[in-house]
């Protein structure tokens, strides 16, 4: 098994997502590995580590997601694994609950999102976003 953290999903993986149904909530599972240190698109010079960074758009994420009547619903710091190699663990899991496709979309195309979302990228190395809906 090959694992690759990405900031963006593929074009094959945006495809998939555009033909999600709509009709039904989302769990999207977040496992996240952060970058040391901070390093934003503009330049600008910062001294927060990668954590740092992601934290204030953790923190900002909250209003985001309460706009579009999502949640969050579990985060935690990654210790171990308990089944499984990876070569690398990830930092941090986060499970948020969107009430459709269309509410992440609004979410993420929203200006003040877009806004938060500069400390996501940041701070994150990498992550992998496993989309789940109820059976």
């Amino acid at each position: 098994m090959i694992v690759t953290n990405l900031q963006r999903p593929s074009e094959d993986q945006m495809k998939m997502f555009l033909e999600f149904p709509d009709n039904a909530p989302i769990k999207m599972v977040n496992l996240l590995k952060f970058k040391i240190k901070a390093e934003y698109a503009d330049g600008r010079s910062t001294d927060l580590s990668g954590k740092e960074a992601y934290a204030i758009y953790a923190q900002e994420v909250q209003e985001h997601l309460k706009k579009v009547g999502a949640k969050l619903t579990f985060s935690a710091k990654v210790k171990d694994l308990l089944i499984g190699e990876v070569e690398d663990l990830w930092d941090s899991v986060a499970i948020a609950e969107y009430p459709n496709k269309s509410a992440m979309i609004n979410m993420f195309m929203s200006p003040e999102y877009l806004e938060s979302e500069k400390h996501r990228s940041a701070g994150l190395e990498g992550q992998l976003n496993i989309i789940t809906q109820d059976e």
